[in-house]
């Protein structure tokens, strides 16, 4: 089974679920599940900044996996991690294989091998 994750519950989703369940799971190679991608809103977003331990483990099993990490445009641009305007926007300040973009750019980015369900957390 393929799955994807949305990340946009506000608080800690991305550091507490991906940080110590989701992520060793995938790092373990025991998940269960192939992930296709994952999906950042809101503050969840500074998961993926350079630099930040949570998101340097991140970008080292999605190159491995090849897993999409995709932040929220706007999100991102409002907090200083993506330059640009709104469907035209491009990372800055982030770790390695991250993307920038909208509902539209992550339908086209899985739509070569769709997941099976989107998880949203």
């Amino acid at each position: 089974m393929r799955v994807a994750y949305v990340f946009s519950t506000s608080g800690h989703t991305a550091s507490y679920k991906l940080g110590r369940m989701i992520l060793p799971q995938l790092e373990q190679g025991t998940h269960g599940a192939e992930v296709a991608g994952m999906f950042f809103f809101d503050d969840n977003t500074y998961a993926l900044r350079a630099g930040d331990p949570l998101g340097e483990r991140l970008a080292r099993v999605a190159a491995e996996q090849g897993i999409l990490l995709m932040l929220c445009d706007q999100c991102a641009i409002e907090r200083g991690l993506a330059e640009g305007e709104p469907l035209a926007a491009y990372p800055v300040g982030t770790v390695d294989g991250v993307r920038v973009g909208c509902f539209p750019d992550l339908y086209a980015a899985l739509a070569h091998d769709p997941p099976d369900q989107v998880i949203t957390l």
